[in-house]
């Protein structure tokens, strides 16, 4: 089954439907430059009301260890995706020595030399990588699609890395191709099942783990 991440989270009645249609995780993003950006403690409000099988991801950018850390704890959160064009390959080894939380790195695939940012990492230290069409001049969350063919070599190196989890412009429309074509171990969508910025739309949330699910289904057959 693919892992599925629904990101972008500012309220519990969204969670909840992310929850209710099936998803494993859900993703609170905790950047001030986010039109998605929510505070520690409206997280805490609503992961206290989530299944505990739930994953619960916060979504950093640029931050140290001490700062995730403390927040991971306020917000009760079980995983942390680490973002940003100047991220230090040693946060993710401090956080993850700490215990408790697994960690999730970004890779931007548009940037330089994706495969080669992800093997100054440590593997043992990330739970996953996710695959996001960032750049050298954004951190990604941008609702667009990288090439998924053209970055297929990129993308095997972080298959023998570790987990892969497809990000960037995933819609309930394009989701099932994506996933043909790269196998990830994960999917992870925030805008592209949005009514808004920072809103979810039900329907398209349900019809995205659909999609998914159908995927699954249709690989189980072959």
């Amino acid at each position: 089954m693919t892992w599925i991440k629904i990101c972008g989270i500012t309220n519990l009645e969204d969670a909840l439907v992310a929850v209710e249609a099936g998803a494993d995780a859900v993703g609170f993003v905790f950047y001030n430059g986010s039109p998605r950006n929510i505070s520690a403690r409206k997280a805490w409000e609503i992961t206290q009301k989530l299944p505990p099988k739930i994953e619960k991801v916060g979504v950093f950018v640029n931050q140290q260890e001490d700062a995730i850390c403390s927040v991971a704890d306020e917000a009760g959160l079980t995983a942390v995706q680490l973002h940003g064009q100047n991220e230090d390959s040693h946060v993710a080894d401090l956080v993850a020595e700490r215990g408790g939380l697994k960690v999730l790195m970004a890779i931007a695939m548009n940037g330089v030399d994706p495969a080669g940012n992800a093997m100054m990492l440590r593997p043992d230290s990330v739970h996953a990588f996710l695959a996001d069409s960032g750049s050298s001049t954004n951190h990604g969350g941008t609702g667009k699609t990288f090439e998924w063919h053209a970055a297929m070599d990129n993308l095997l190196v972080l298959k023998r890395l570790g987990n892969l989890v497809l990000a960037g412009g995933l819609t309930p429309e394009n989701v099932r191709t994506a996933i043909e074509i790269t196998e990830p171990w994960g999917v992870d969508v925030s805008s592209g099942v949005e009514k808004k910025p920072g809103k979810k739309e039900p329907e398209k949330v349900r019809s995205f783990i659909t999609a998914v699910r159908e995927s699954d289904k249709a690989k189980a057959r072959n």
